[in-house]
């Protein structure tokens, strides 16, 4: 009785065993084709190595330093968009005609200056006391140039942060009888002008008749606008 009962254990211990050499040997041929696939993978790379120095010849490998790479800072974003709203916008209110009441006729030429700007600021102008930052010359630029021109002038000073910039404009000789046309249409443009608080005929050693000094607000920079 007792040979009966242990038959059958026996067959399942040997049963074990052979699941258990199955095992091994699945295991031992996983593992000899990942080192066939290693090894493939060494020749490539050195037939590759070989290839890259036949083409290019002897080398010289660069010297291993510890520097670290300096990150550049992104550029600041820029409202592309925005300043093409405004350009358009501002070939649609800058006119060539403009209240006469809030400019000043002066002996020295025609001078602008807003309501709580003292007339000091005008007389420094004039005289040529004021640090000019920045210049443009419209000289040869037909009208809708000249006033895009300018108001991009304005614009970019006004960001930058500067105070004081001239305007040349020329004397009007070359003009159609000798009038300076230009020059009324940029005092207008000027007047029309938020980055604008002052203006004055420039001195003579700062260009006289044909060029104009403006003294911009500091409060534009922030907004970020020379329109009207």
């Amino acid at each position: 009785m007792s040979a009966e009962r242990t038959a059958p254990a026996r067959a399942r211990g040997l049963a074990g065993l052979g699941e258990l050499r199955e095992a091994l040997a699945a295991r031992q041929r996983e593992e000899a084709q990942r080192r066939a696939r290693e090894h493939a993978q060494r020749l490539a790379a050195d037939a590759a190595g070989q290839l890259f120095r036949t083409a290019v010849g002897k080398v010289t490998p660069l010297r291993a330093n510890k520097r670290a790479e300096p990150t550049r800072p992104r550029p600041e974003p820029w409202p592309h968009q925005r300043e093409a709203d405004e350009r358009a916008a501002l070939l649609q209110t800058w006119s060539d005609e403009v209240d006469h009441e809030s400019l000043l006729l002066t002996d020295d030429g025609l001078s602008f200056r807003r309501p709580g700007i003292g007339a000091d600021v005008v007389a420094r102008l004039r005289r040529g006391q004021w640090t000019i930052q920045a210049e443009i010359d419209l000289h040869g630029l037909r009208r809708d140039e000249a006033r895009q021109a300018l108001r991009d002038f304005l614009d970019l000073a006004t960001r930058r942060g500067q105070r004081c910039v001239r305007v040349v404009h020329g004397k009007g000789h070359g003009s159609p009888g000798r009038r300076p046309v230009l020059k009324l249409r940029v005092q207008r443009w000027l007047a029309q002008s938020a980055a604008v608080i002052a203006f004055a005929q420039a001195s003579g050693p700062q260009g006289g008749a044909g060029a104009l000094i403006a003294l911009l607000d500091r409060s534009a920079r922030r907004s970020g606008s020379g329109s009207a």
